[in-house]
């Protein structure tokens, strides 16, 4: 019965690569112990008489042998096996054999969650109980994700004592950033190694949600609930923002459906921390703290919450916590944000070109800023950017929202170019689709000073490429070092060659200067 569920489809594993785990050993079964010397668990219900050596099986307790009616008996001490109570689980906690309301309600359960080291121990015999006592299958899906071992790939365990407490993780970096940590970075049925330094970087990521949360919040002062914005209304990233979430959620949505924990996950975290901080929030400000209008102020005001508010129920089955905290600090509505509706996306908030555009402004942006730090432009220091957009639509966006540049780019004057003007000489550039980027910075850098560091470097560069060069043209070397370290020795030559070469070009930049 057992394995006609699984092949019928009414149960399914995920991944199903684990059907064969689970058909083998019901295949190959063998008889099975179910009496163990434990301190806990249930009761082995025979009594042995001591007068006549016959054996007595009872649902009730009894004080005379069944056979002889001797009151010399004794109750085998033994308790059944451990897997043996667990394979009752799902239904003899809800109040089996009597037809309960919790019965009828929970069983059978959507999805069992558990190791791949305990499909035969656990779920088989789940399996077989279940179909055998309730005729039905338990469950009708089991995830099945890999074991945690620690950062060398060890297996957790006491004689190794490498375990690690974590409630002591939880104290130090909080509950949420340890269960992101476990979700995040592996996928189904595989096994993951457990990193502290990955813990700390998901509790830094808390940090910016909370960040994040209380600079909205901060600036919700004369925020009306009432407001719903119209279409012209919406700047360019208002537009992109909305698309990008809408994205998101179906995105998500997709990948809890098909049990990929992780990459929804990964997907709430790129969004919360790329495109909703380090962009959507930096371009709100300027109209949260000089808005044009109090329309525009209501606007970002609400994309801000509305965006915000629902970021935070995708993220809540990953980090609970924290996300339930800030809910209930901002406009929502209903108790808890743990029976808050699921997200949805929603049409009216969907422009795809508009979107386009925001994202090719950004890479435009991304390219100076860039092309700052290839050349050691000091941070804070503003400087000209000139643009030659491909196209005359281009252009007028680029003219309605120059302001992006300024806020996000440091530019201090932007320049556009015309169809017939002439592309700046002794000026560095960047090309993204639609829009090549020049910066010139002779204004910019100390230009004696940088040409100077930039040949300290290609010294020290040159010296480690002449010693591997010479290492990887010995012969002994080569035929005494094992495969993989001569690769990598290969890789590094590789590695310096480039900086090398990048470096070579921006000395000749440097001397147009």
């Amino acid at each position: 019965a057992a394995l006609k569920a699984v092949e019928d489809g009414k149960t399914k594993f995920i991944p199903d690569r684990f059907v064969k785990t689970y058909n083998h050993w019901l295949e190959d079964v063998h008889d099975w112990c179910i009496s163990r010397q434990l301190w806990w668990g249930h009761q082995i219900p025979v009594w042995y008489c001591d007068d006549c050596g016959k054996s007595s099986v009872s649902r009730e307790d009894i004080t005379e042998c069944q056979h002889c009616h001797s009151k010399h008996i004794h109750r085998d001490p033994d308790v059944l096996d451990t897997w043996f109570s667990s394979a009752l689980w799902p239904f003899s906690t809800m109040g089996w054999p009597d037809k309960t309301p919790d019965i009828q309600q929970f069983f059978p359960t959507s999805v069992l969650v558990t190791g791949y080291d305990i499909i035969f121990f656990w779920v088989a015999r789940m399996m077989f109980m279940t179909c055998e006592f309730m005729k039905e299958i338990p469950f009708k899906n089991v995830f099945i994700h890999g074991l945690v071992r620690d950062s060398q790939g060890r297996k957790m365990s006491k004689s190794l004592g490498n375990g690690i407490d974590p409630l002591g993780v939880c104290e130090q970096y909080g509950a949420d950033a340890l269960r992101f940590t476990l979700v995040t970075g592996n996928t189904p049925g595989n096994d993951m190694r457990f990193y502290m330094e990955r813990v700390e970087a998901n509790r830094n990521f808390a940090n910016k949600i909370w960040n994040a949360s209380k600079f909205v919040i901060m600036n919700l002062g004369d925020f009306d609930e009432t407001f719903i914005p119209e279409d012209k209304d919406l700047t360019l990233a208002d537009r992109w923002i909305l698309t990008s979430f809408n994205e998101t959620v179906a995105k998500v949505t997709e990948d809890l459906d098909k049990f990929e924990l992780g990459d929804a996950a990964d997907a709430v975290y790129n969004f919360i921390w790329n495109s909703y901080c380090d962009w959507y929030i930096e371009l709100a400000k300027k109209r949260l703290y000089q808005a044009e209008s109090e329309r525009d102020k209501h606007t970002v005001q609400y994309v801000l919450v509305y965006v915000l508010t629902h970021t935070l129920e995708m993220l809540h089955p990953f980090m609970p916590f924290v996300t339930e905290h800030l809910w209930q600090h901002l406009p929502h509505e209903g108790e808890s944000i743990i029976v808050a509706p699921w997200p949805k996306t929603q049409d009216k908030w969907n422009f795809p070109a508009d979107a386009a555009t925001m994202n090719t402004m950004m890479e435009a942006i991304k390219g100076i800023r860039n092309l700052r730090a290839e050349s050691n432009v000091p941070m804070g220091k503003k400087a000209p950017v000139i643009l030659a957009p491909a196209t005359e639509d281009m252009a007028q966006t680029l003219k309605t929202y120059e302001d992006y540049f300024h806020t996000l780019a440091f530019a201090d004057k932007v320049t556009l170019l015309g169809a017939g003007d002439a592309k700046p000489e002794n000026a560095v550039v960047a090309v993204v689709p639609g829009i090549e980027v020049y910066l010139q910075l002779k204004d910019l850098i100390d230009v004696e000073k940088e040409t100077a560091r930039v040949q300290k470097e290609q010294e020290k560069l040159q010296k480690e490429i002449a010693r591997l060069d010479k290492k990887l043209s010995n012969q002994g070397f080569l035929s005494k070092a094992p495969v993989a370290v001569v690769e990598k020795e290969k890789g590094k030559l590789a590695d310096y060659q480039e900086k090398m070469a990048a470096l070579t070009k921006r000395m000749e930049d440097l001397a147009k200067l």
